[in-house]
């Protein structure tokens, strides 16, 4: 059966055992291996991985990337996964798990630029690179084998070899002949991991999975499926595509080919954003509209920084709030024009707030773009309306200033903390 070491990349023809060439375990045998190209990389406990690269002295220590107690979990690192914690566990809850645990708060300034070191390495084995998140990306490396003089699988073990000897990170790979296989081939081995799932395997390895496992398959549609017949995915490989079009339309559609499989989405790398947001989770429920008003400010500020850093500008600002009982409120506003400006996201969100602001107690508040157009698209509409030209440049000149002194060098007096009650 092809196979190779995935350290030294020498020719493996049995599986088991250790490489011949440099004693390595990590070995990788598929019958197909030679001739999948499409593959998903995941990197490892992404923000905890970090952190430990950051501070040997975390190294053995159970890490959880976090907020504050009333926070949620961000990322948790595999030995903090060993006593249950999970991401988007509420922290209190991830405490009482592992009360050892070292908490840090996320750095994401850190965090970015690590993603984008990684991306890079990608883009220099294929242009086909479509980003998932800032950890995780599908990448299709169809007609590399010329140019890399290797097949896409040794290329990709390679890959994963040069992110750890140069990030200090790994990553796991997900290799098949579509997306939807790719990503679930990467959980398969984590971490540090390479799995190999093609298609001819894919029916039996998916037919006692709940239909909660299908990609885009969430609670509610899962409770749809179950209450029709459709438990797990062999309930639906076993009906007919025809009766599940006529079911669910083009859903049924969906679901018919994913639970065989089959994936005919593209590798995209001009894959668009839809929305850029921002949220945090208070220490304390707020209720007065100044302390809210505040905190929506330095959201803003953050996600006009990720609209200009990404050159995408929206026209629809959606406010976030959830309730001291965890009722969820979302509020959107259609701008006049798209906008990156955080003082236009900043307006547009005041006025939902204003309006919200009743008395009721808060844990959560949250400010986000959508409807994202070009960057470029949004500085033409500038040019006719003078007063946007003049915010325009002013925040240019204060986010060169943070660029240069860090951002903190300039803080507008909304941000800072007052007497005001929660």
């Amino acid at each position: 059966m092809p196979g190779f070491c995935r350290d030294c990349l020498a020719h493996a023809p049995e599986p088991g055992g250790r490489c011949r060439a440099c004693g390595s375990p990590r070995l990788i045998h598929h019958a197909r291996i030679d001739r999948l190209a499409i593959a998903h990389i995941d990197c490892d406990a992404f923000y905890a991985t970090i952190e430990k690269r950051d501070d040997p002295s975390l190294a053995d220590r159970p890490v959880i990337v976090g907020g504050g107690r009333r926070g949620v979990v961000s990322t948790a690192c595999y030995i903090a996964r060993t006593y249950g914690v999970r991401s988007a566990m509420p922290m209190f809850q991830a405490l009482k798990l592992c009360p050892e645990a070292v908490v840090i708060r996320p750095n994401m300034e850190k965090y970015v630029a690590v993603g984008r070191a990684v991306r890079s390495l990608m883009l220099e084995l294929t242009p086909l690179v479509e980003p998932v998140s800032i950890d995780e990306a599908f990448m299709d490396l169809s007609g590399t084998e010329r140019l890399h003089g290797m097949s896409p699988a040794k290329t990709l073990a390679r890959f994963a070899r040069r992110v750890e000897r140069e990030l200090g990170i790994t990553v796991s790979i997900g290799l098949s002949e579509n997306k939807f296989l790719a990503k679930i081939a990467s959980d398969l081995d984590k971490p540090r991991g390479f799995a190999v799932l093609d298609a001819a395997e894919a029916q039996a390895f998916l037919a006692p999975k709940p239909v909660s496992f299908l990609w885009g398959v969430g609670k509610a549609a899962a409770a749809r499926l179950r209450r029709d017949g459709f438990a797990v995915i062999g309930d639906l490989q076993r009906a007919d595509e025809a009766s599940l079009i006529r079911r669910y339309g083009a859903e049924g559609l969906r679901l018919a080919r994913l639970s065989r499989g089959i994936d005919l989405r593209r590798v995209d790398p001009a894959r668009e954003a839809k929305s850029v947001s921002a949220e945090t989770t208070f220490e304390q429920d707020i209720a007065t509209f100044r302390a809210l008003e505040r905190r929506l400010w330095t959201l803003s500020e953050k996600v006009s920084t990720r609209l200009k850093d990404k050159r995408l500008a929206g026209s629809t600002v959606t406010l976030k709030l959830k309730t001291a009982d965890f009722r969820l409120r979302t509020r959107a506003k259609s701008l006049s024009r798209p906008s990156a400006l955080a003082e236009d996201i900043f307006a547009a969100g005041r006025a939902l707030l204003e309006r919200e602001t009743d008395g009721t107690r808060f844990r959560l508040l949250g400010i986000g773009v959508s409807n994202l157009v070009p960057l470029d698209e949004a500085l033409k509409g500038d040019l006719i309306e003078p007063g946007a030209s003049r915010v325009g440049a002013r925040e240019q000149a204060v986010d060169r200033l943070r660029r240069r002194f860090g951002p903190r060098a300039i803080v507008r007096g909304l941000a800072f903390a007052a007497d005001d009650e929660p």
